[in-house]
């Protein structure tokens, strides 16, 4: 029985939470009074902190303050829906259809599927309501193309203003016959753009022969979510794979750097890709090696690594200047309410982290070991004593049985 409290209390000790036994803490700057606020997560709190973050804790006049944890990734929501491809033929010169968008109650691209390879062509847009009717709005013009050949890729998507018509109208250019026209889908993309933040690591830049490879040196823990790399302007038009390696030289991915642009039958067809998603575990060491071919190799103006930014959120109040804890190895990722609930605020004011500061009340956990673990040695002269006494019993009968 006195075992199991023992045990129990233990395991309140191990998941409980208090001040001293944080390690480290870091004032938050609040910028007005009251009112939801937020930090964003640095470096620093990735180095001292637990692994994702679990141990972070807010006090403020005695109290502990909750808070909700995001991840600014973006992201978008699009609905797709086919629409019916209408009336397709040639006029002056032009193919031209109709697409039937009454089903789709509002919209801002369509998707079209098209059996043309290796042309540009210009697309243009109309709108109204009636099928037959004479006043068509112009919603605008779009570039399609298809690249195949040169390995640079296609677009076929007509991208509108956020429109409601029932009927659209297009127009495009030849290459682009009526028979190569298929069909058509409708969408709505709702963005909501991420938010990244840079870094604090410089890369060493070298050529390995043909080769360009950065050497990247990351903050300790801290994860990285994108490899970006500007070029010079001048540099022209350029595809380059790319290989990623981790610590050990293992390769972690691969990915491709371009930048297009170019005139071709009298359109612009102008492409940037110029980062590279990277995943996994975070990495100390991080290399990209840029494979230049028998070109040139790239004239690189900069380059960073970047990782979607962490905000810790919370409501501020006027009573005293809330403090973040964490250093804490045992304690695990808090539970609120808060942050089930949580509704992110428009005009959420950010707060800024303060300097790093040795917690002047940390004591560290009690020592929650069995207490064996406790007092090795103790234990083991215990062990001596008693095998010393046993054998000296032993001896003893021996003697005893001899006479």
């Amino acid at each position: 029985m006195i075992q199991m409290i023992l045990g129990l209390l233990a395991v309140l000790l191990a998941v409980s939470t208090s001040i001293p036994y944080f390690k480290y803490q870091r004032r938050l700057e609040v910028t007005t009074s009251s009112g939801q606020h937020y930090v964003v997560v640095d470096e620093t709190l990735w180095q001292h902190a637990r692994p994702n973050l679990e141990d972070l804790r807010v006090h403020s006049a005695g109290r502990e303050v909750p808070y909700a944890l995001t991840i600014e990734r973006g992201g978008s929501e699009t609905v797709q829906k086919t629409v019916r491809l209408l009336q397709p033929g040639t006029i002056g010169g032009k193919t031209q259809f109709l697409l039937d968008m009454s089903d789709v109650p509002e919209y801002d691209s369509i998707e079209l599927k098209l059996t043309t390879k290796n042309f540009v062509a210009r697309a243009r847009v109309e709108g109204q309501d009636q099928r037959d009717g004479a006043q068509w709005a112009i919603l605008g013009t779009t570039t399609l193309f298809d690249l195949s050949d040169e390995k640079l890729g296609h677009n076929s998507t007509l991208q509108v203003p956020l429109t409601t018509y029932k009927y659209l109208r297009v127009s495009v250019n030849s290459p682009v016959k009526p028979s190569d026209v298929e069909s058509g889908t409708a969408g709505m993309t709702r963005a909501l753009k991420a938010v990244w933040r840079d870094l604090s690591s410089e890369p060493k830049l070298e050529q390995q022969g043909r080769d360009t490879v950065l050497t990247f040196f990351v903050p300790g823990n801290t994860p990285v979510e994108r490899l970006y790399i500007a070029t010079d302007p001048a540099q022209g038009n350029f595809r380059r794979e790319v290989d990623l390696q981790g610590d050990e030289g293992q390769r972690i991915g691969s990915g491709e750097l371009s930048s297009i642009h170019m005139q071709r039958s009298g359109q612009t067809i102008s492409v940037e890709q110029t980062w590279l998603d990277l995943r996994g575990p975070s990495r100390e060491i991080l290399r990209a090696i840029i494979h230049n071919g028998d070109d040139m190799p790239l004239k690189i103006t900069g380059a960073r690594l970047q990782q979607y930014e962490r905000r810790l959120y919370f409501d501020a109040s006027s009573e005293a200047q809330p403090i973040l804890y964490y250093g804490d190895e045992k304690l695990g990722a808090p539970v609120y309410d808060y942050a089930k609930l949580f509704q992110k605020d428009a005009s959420a004011g950010q707060a800024h982290l303060g300097t790093e500061e040795a917690n002047a009340a940390y004591t560290g956990r009690p020592d929650d070991r069995p207490w064996s673990e406790r007092h090795p040695a103790v234990l083991w002269m215990a062990i001596i004593v008693a095998v010393l006494i046993l054998s000296g019993i032993a001896l003893r009968s021996m003697k005893t049985a001899t006479r």
